[in-house]
């Protein structure tokens, strides 16, 4: 297994390089310190078996056994989440972080469906994610946009409602992307056909997403493309296992989103050497790096980038690439696209 040195020139290399993340949810950013504020002035009892401390917390999430241990864990979690000021400081914290980490454009996950079950408006979710985004905009000086996941283990029917919950938003352009989550198996993409025709139907200029081969095998990456629509992929490792879609990717430029330590910590792969990230760089298929749930997997995204590194040791040029094929990826403007590839190239001027 490959090791190369990350040195402190090149970490400032790549915290320089501007980032789009694409794959991050909200909800997973909520680190324990947050978790246990939040209780505290929501006067939330966690369950007994949750970890009682923040640094509890931190032991735990070192162990997960796969991903629906995770899940366990980050729907506790998500329910110390109640007021619009919550969803703000959740969200605010994200960017801030991500900011530090050279990130200039995001577009983040939210799981509307998991706080609707318990009682909290849509409403009171999605005023208090926008103020964030904008906020975070005059603020850092970002770019970032909501997507909607719906969670896979509901049935279509209540996704079909969420969605329609969400038209407001949808028709107003604060939520800019549907994308699906939570436990891959066994819920292939073609069940949620329905919603995803809607959306494109009703909002013929949202984006579209869906996480796909992570736990699911090249046929739900391929299926989500064939009966959703979508034009970009949440993980997507699996793609490696099928020429045919490979091709397909790289030829329609269709991102993958890719996580390595999140493959890490769910046991999806035992290194971040074993996901296939040479083989997509050298098919052409473009992708982009992220950190998924980094309050829970120990990284953001600039942690991400450095963990690549060091089991890939691409060059200068082999990361500008990438960022750009990130860059590409994205759902903003073409006009903030040419500032953030020019962006690129001054970096790569000052540090190759």
């Amino acid at each position: 297994m490959a090791n190369y040195e990350c040195s402190e020139k090149f970490t400032s290399f790549l915290q320089e390089l501007p980032k789009c993340e694409h794959h991050v949810h909200l909800e997973g950013t909520l680190e324990p310190a947050l978790l246990f504020q939040l209780a505290k002035r929501n006067n939330i009892t966690l369950p007994s078996h949750f970890p009682p401390t923040p640094e509890a917390c931190n032991e735990r999430y070192n162990n997960f056994a796969d991903l629906q241990d995770f899940l366990d864990h980050y729907y506790i979690g998500m329910g110390v989440l109640i007021k619009e000021d919550d969803f703000y400081d959740l969200a605010m914290e994200y960017f801030k972080k991500a900011s530090s980490d050279g990130c200039l454009h995001s577009e983040v996950f939210f799981d509307p469906q998991g706080h609707v079950e318990r009682g909290i408006s849509i409403d009171t979710v999605v005023k208090g994610f926008d103020r964030a985004c904008k906020d975070a905009t005059s603020k850092f000086g970002t770019t970032n946009k909501l997507i909607m996941c719906l969670l896979r283990h509901l049935p279509s029917a209540a996704g079909l409602e969420t969605i329609k919950s969400a038209s407001p938003y949808y028709e107003q352009g604060i939520i800019h992307g549907l994308g699906l989550d939570s436990s891959e198996k066994p819920f292939p993409p073609e069940l949620f056909k329905e919603c995803y025709d809607h959306v494109n139907e009703n909002f013929p200029n949202v984006g579209l997403t869906a996480h796909a081969g992570e736990e699911g095998d090249s046929s739900y990456v391929a299926n989500a493309f064939n009966h959703l629509n979508v034009t970009r992929i949440d993980h997507g490792i699996n793609s490696q296992h099928d020429e045919e879609l490979l091709n397909k990717l790289a030829d329609g430029r269709h991102m993958l989103s890719v996580c390595p330590l999140s493959n890490v910590k769910l046991q999806v792969v035992k290194d971040v050497a074993e996901l296939p990230i040479q083989l997509f760089f050298d098919k052409n298929v473009p992708f982009s790096i992220n950190s998924d749930d980094p309050a829970y997997f120990g990284g953001y995204i600039l942690d991400n980038y450095v963990a690549v590194h060091t089991r890939f040791g691409f060059s200068h040029e082999q990361w500008c690439t990438i960022a750009k094929n990130g860059i590409d990826g994205s759902w903003c403007d073409e006009d903030r696209k040419k500032q953030l590839r020019e962006k690129v190239d001054e970096v790569y001027k000052k540090h190759a």
